[in-house]
């Protein structure tokens, strides 16, 4: 657990919230990631939020409801108005969650410049890496739900999988770069020491083929 403690402090950016023209809210099976973009709209944080997310990996196989679609209305429900809503619903990763956004905003003619995007806590900083990768010129905050590491898992992700999901992202965000999905960076070498500990220990279920 120390171990992990480590990775999942480096993977948070530690961003301070402050207003922004939208909040860009990533979908996956985590509705936790819905409660913290809604909760920051009811905040006056923002004054458009967009749900991204079809049906990914995951949640493929255990929804019929898009992300989005189910984000959308967590949003609704919790007081957020339609009319500040935008959802893109056919995404089924970081990558395509950005590209597919900046389609439909292209489509609405808008073009936000502050972004808050809103993502599970142990996928900050790539998602932060991925947005600067595809869109560099606009200004981001990133944040997620505010959970401790012993807060967040659940019966859908226990802590096994956090920790091996961790592992992987911190393994993608070293590699991703030199792949141009991604920008760089910097990774501490005691945090570099602690992902291979863990990999060590077994938890390399997350990795990808380098």
């Amino acid at each position: 657990m120390e171990l992990a403690g480590k990775l999942w402090e480096y993977h948070h950016m530690n961003h301070t919230m402050r207003p922004a023209d939208c909040i860009f809210a990533l979908g996956s099976h985590d509705l936790r990631v819905a409660d913290r973009a809604t909760e920051l709209y009811l905040e006056g944080l923002a004054p458009l939020v967009i749900f991204s997310g079809g049906l990914g990996n995951v949640t493929r196989g255990i929804w019929t409801e898009t992300e989005a679609d189910q984000f959308a209305g967590i949003a609704i429900r919790k007081g957020v108005p339609e009319s500040a809503i935008l959802v893109e619903n056919k995404s089924t990763n970081t990558g395509e969650n950005i590209l597919f956004t900046q389609q439909l905003l292209k489509e609405k003619n808008l073009d936000p410049r502050t972004f808050i995007v809103v993502q599970k806590p142990y996928m900050e900083r790539r998602s932060f890496a991925t947005f600067k990768k595809h869109w560099p010129d606009k200004e981001l905050l990133v944040t997620s739900p505010q959970l401790s590491l012993l807060e967040y898992p659940n019966e859908e992700i226990p802590m096994e999988r956090v920790i091996n999901i961790m592992v992987g992202d911190l393994q993608r965000i070293r590699i991703y770069p030199a792949k141009g999905f991604q920008v760089h960076q910097d990774i501490p070498d005691n945090i570099w020491n602690a992902y291979e500990m863990l990999v060590d220990l077994g938890f390399s279920s997350h990795l990808v083929k380098e």
